[in-house]
């Protein structure tokens, strides 16, 4: 089974501590106390496997320099600032300016609050200065904010103790999930083979915006290669492809020994594709009328690109290039990514149905996959095999990267409830989903923003990693619920 390589690169993430080298030789301790303090932060964001960049606490000017150059050198993709005193912004602008990436502040206290009785009885009021500036995190982040401010930095924060905070390390993994999948969306290479579903206006997209935006490489692909690859498969690979497919899935038994063939030869052909363009996304439609290598091999491609799917390959049919482009965030976050539009609503249930023809996400599905033949791909040339899910019971996340008038993207996000109940047994994926805002309030809610009729579904509730890989990339996140 093909598995994208160009998404696997380790990230780096700078960090460095900030204090006042005044300070070392009137304190007694304090600057030992506060590289304790950075080498705790360090060693909790190696737990997340990351490469971390750290250049220690930097206490003046030109140490900021230093800083700045070591992770430009090092191509950092976020920093984290950690504040453990009072310091002078002079030794934060520097080191920003030069690695031009995002950061974002930690103002974390050494614990939750100073044992007041203990900080008092003090032998001396240079012991309790000495104390209190190891408290002290809070006091410069004004000025910090202010120079990052007038300077145009955009900057982010993390407000909370240094131990003992769910919160803080919360929010630190899911700004170091965004950091990966940002630079995931950077190296990767999408495919596009074939062409538009003619008069999806809302389908069409901008590639040039698309890589301005994501990065990664945009690999135009012919049909006409995937059948060509067809032709020389072996029996070996395609027993193989078979096996796989049964292991994956729910094979009915009306499902043609041809059929499966068939869709097990393009499987495998499509895993030489990617193997060969070392793809790590696929958007593809292809009317194949008139052609009928193409027709053959277009209508046999539900089952392999559902594999790949289900291999973080995430496959979009109806050229629908947005929409890959969500499923592929979607999966890097951990969260599946399938491909999906609303079927219709239940109003007596309060739920949206909603779905898709073609591939699905196996590592999100309630249950195994369902293999059916279908008599015709409805409003498509061919017939053959398809599967049939549901995304699995609990929350869900929706996510369309939307291109808008203005000649930008946003991404937009709701989230939701994947519930049990009757669905439509007609050979594709289908799911309920219920709304905190209601069903009716979020189809318009939704659709006042203007997104292509398609979507990614992912499983839990992650906009707020969605929202940060958001402020990573400079787009706007709009989270309708």
């Amino acid at each position: 089974m093909s598995t994208s390589k160009n998404s696997v690169q380790k990230v780096k993430i700078g960090l460095f501590g900030i204090g006042l080298d005044t300070y070392w030789e009137q304190f007694e301790g304090l600057e030992q106390r506060l590289r304790g303090y950075v080498d705790v932060v360090s060693n909790k964001l190696s737990a997340f496997d990351v490469e971390i960049v750290n250049p220690g606490l930097i206490d003046n000017a030109q140490k900021a320099f230093e800083a700045g150059k070591i992770f430009k050198r090092e191509d950092v993709e976020l920093i984290f600032l950690y504040v453990t005193t009072y310091a002078l912004s002079s030794t934060v602008l520097p080191v920003v300016k030069k690695a031009k990436v995002p950061v974002v502040v930690l103002n974390l206290a050494p614990g939750a609050a100073i044992d007041y009785a203990s900080f008092n009885n003090l032998d001396n009021r240079t012991q309790m200065t000495g104390e209190w500036l190891a408290y002290c995190s809070a006091c410069p982040v004004p000025e910090i904010a202010n120079v990052f401010k007038r300077s145009g930095i955009p900057f982010y924060q993390i407000t909370g103790t240094l131990n003992d905070d769910p919160h803080v390390w919360q929010e630190v993994e899911e700004w170091v999930a965004a950091a990966k999948v940002a630079n995931t969306m950077y190296n990767n290479t999408l495919g596009v083979m074939g062409n538009y579903y003619g008069g999806m206006l809302d389908i069409y997209s901008n590639l040039t915006l698309q890589c301005a935006t994501f990065g990664g490489h945009i690999e135009i692909i012919e049909v006409d290669e995937l059948s060509g690859l067809r032709k020389n498969i072996s029996q070996g690979e395609i027993n193989n492809k078979i096996s796989t497919i049964h292991s994956w899935f729910d094979v009915q038994a009306d499902c043609s020994a041809e059929e499966v063939t068939r869709a097990a030869r393009t499987a495998v052909a499509l895993d030489k594709l990617v193997d060969k363009y070392d793809l790590g996304s696929l958007a593809y439609y292809h009317k194949g009328s008139g052609n009928a290598v193409n027709e053959d091999t277009m209508s046999s491609v539900i089952l392999g690109t559902s594999l790949l799917t289900g291999n973080h390959i995430p496959v979009a049919g109806e050229y629908e290039i947005k929409n890959v482009q969500a499923m592929k965030i979607m999966d890097s976050f951990g969260a599946g990514g399938s491909f999906t539009e609303y079927y219709a609503m239940d109003f007596n249930d309060d739920v949206v149905l909603m779905g898709h023809d073609g591939p699905c996400h196996p590592a999100i599905a309630e249950g195994k996959i369902t293999v059916k033949p279908l008599q015709v791909y409805h409003g498509k040339v061919g017939k053959g095999l398809s599967v049939e899910m549901s995304v699995q019971h609990g929350p869900v996340t929706l996510l369309s990267v939307v291109e808008t008038a203005g000649g930008k993207i946003i991404l937009l996000i709701a989230e939701a409830e994947s519930v049990p109940g009757p669905t439509l047994e007609i050979g594709n994926t289908n799911s309920r989903y219920k709304f905190a805002i209601g069903a009716r309030n979020f189809v318009e809610n939704w659709n006042s923003y203007g997104p292509a009729h398609h979507c990614a579904i992912g499983k839990g509730h992650i906009a707020s990693k969605i929202i940060k890989l958001g402020n990573l990339l400079g787009l706007e996140s709009v989270k309708v619920c």
